[in-house]
């Protein structure tokens, strides 16, 4: 169960590292207005710090090799976030590529069970 806590933890790390990418987009979008891009761009460099912060605290609790597996996600969050916030289309070959992803997610952390259950 402590597992499953860490690597749902380690997941809401990720999500809230891809929010900085949303944050960049919305700076990009508005180039024409000096306030809201500013406040863009501070509300990226706030969620990086966040990030920052929960990243280290919890790869104490994981293998580097493991946490930054995990940290792959990254790339259905920020098609999530593209199509929800931009409206960007999600192609087969993104959804594709996502499975790719999310196998070898699933190998890294079910390979680290298997060696030390050996």
């Amino acid at each position: 169960m402590k597992k499953v806590k860490n690597i749902l933890l380690l997941q809401l790390a990720v999500i809230i590292y891809t929010f900085s990418g949303v944050m960049a987009k919305f700076a990009s979008a508005n180039k024409d207005s000096v306030m809201k891009m500013l406040f863009f761009m501070g509300m990226e460099v706030v969620i990086l710090g966040v990030y920052a912060i929960f990243w280290q605290q919890l790869i104490k609790r994981f293998d580097l090799t493991v946490a930054y597996a995990n940290r792959a996600i990254a790339i259905l969050w920020s098609m999530l976030w593209a199509a929800l916030f931009f409206q960007e289309e999600i192609t087969t070959k993104n959804i594709v590529g996502v499975c790719i992803v999310l196998a070898g997610i699933l190998i890294m952390n079910t390979q680290k069970e298997d060696e030390t259950n050996v």
